[in-house]
């Protein structure tokens, strides 16, 4: 749990910490991104004890905040920091010198980092067998499908193999299964084909990518989104989960639910190396304060049973589920008319 930072510090003491222009440009990449101590060393080209002191005085002003995942401490200047003027114009001139160090550029490269590892492991490590199930589970789900509502079009974020599918497949008109491996798309093709799905398009695109978006809205039609956006065990690859959140919540309609299934937070650091995770899980508060923050309502998280978590190298974790929705448009008054601005023309990107 983040402890609230407080500027209780007396302002000869703060003035004394903003003296040192190391810990200037520490404030302002913090201020541009949750970096890893590690990062930030790396940034300001420092010995990482050396960044660890600094970070730690500004952390007991209250001017930064740490978060532990695993061995990583991770770092930011919280927007209450930014409130006092002192601080505020410290991390302007902070920004200033790392912006002329050409550091504020480089950030972005620091953090593309963090997944390079797991780019590399998809690439390099075979698929996996193609997972089977109760043969006839597919044709169960077919037969309760008209009884559901809102079943159109469905999004399968990282649908790896496609195991999803084997549930979405049946029961929605319409899926778009995105992965940006394209050896688990390859494989994912196997299934359907095999299944003999229809109405499923397989993309290998990232997930904050236009050209997802630009499917998802060719497919949802005047829907304006998805039904339902499922992403199975995505966020901990993702290089900033916030941010990936975001884009998933952008290709959910209004009304329609955003379903994420991940970790909760763990401390088998072996994840990063045998599975190249990024991220050791998140905590329920994190997730949704994640949805919250990308205009999701409704977010509730619940604990999935230990018989539910399949065979793989990550049994042992516990999960559980986000689910959200994105907020429906107030309903209209009685002879009232919405304004509906022109539809905005997409055109699909070649292939």
């Amino acid at each position: 749990m983040e402890a609230e930072p407080a500027l209780d510090v007396a302002r000869s003491d703060l003035f004394r910490l903003l003296a040192d222009p190391a810990r200037l440009r520490l404030l302002a990449l913090a201020s541009a991104e949750e970096l890893a101590v590690g990062e930030v060393a790396e940034l300001l080209g420092e010995a990482l004890p050396k960044v660890s002191r600094h970070a730690a005085a500004l952390r007991d002003a209250g001017l930064l905040i740490a978060r532990r995942q695993g061995t990583w401490t991770l770092l930011r200047t919280p927007p209450e920091a930014l409130r006092d003027p002192v601080v505020a114009d410290a991390v302007r001139a902070g920004r200033a010198a790392c912006a002329q160090a050409g550091l504020l550029q480089r950030v972005e490269a620091v953090v593309a980092a963090r997944d390079a590892r797991t780019r590399e492991f998809f690439a390099r490590t075979p698929p996996r067998a193609t997972a089977s199930i109760p043969g006839d589970v597919p044709a169960h789900l077919a037969a309760i499908a008209p009884t559901l509502d809102r079943r159109q079009l469905a999004v399968d974020v990282g649908t790896g193999d496609g195991a999803a599918l084997e549930v979405l497949a049946p029961l929605f008109a319409r899926v778009v299964a995105v992965d940006r491996s394209r050896e688990r798309i390859a494989q994912a093709r196997e299934r359907v084909q095999a299944r003999g799905y229809d109405g499923v398009e397989l993309m290998v695109a990232e997930v904050d990518g236009a050209e997802l978006r630009e499917a998802v809205a060719t497919a949802a039609g005047d829907a304006g989104g998805a039904d339902l956006v499922f992403a199975g065990r995505v966020l901990h690859h993702a290089a900033v989960p916030a941010k990936a959140l975001r884009a998933l919540a952008a290709l959910v309609r209004p009304g329609g639910a955003l379903v994420v299934l991940e970790y909760d937070t763990h401390e088998d650091a072996r994840m990063r190396d045998e599975q190249a995770d990024v991220w050791l899980g998140f905590s329920a508060s994190e997730l949704t304060a994640m949805a919250e923050e990308a205009g999701l309502e409704a977010a509730s998280v619940q604990a999935l049973p230990p018989g539910l978590r399949g065979e793989g190298p990550d049994r042992h974790l516990l999960w559980h589920v986000l689910r959200a929705r994105r907020p429906a448009p107030p309903p209209l008054a009685e002879g009232a008319h919405r304004f509906e601005p022109n539809p905005i023309s997409i055109q699909r990107t070649p292939r």
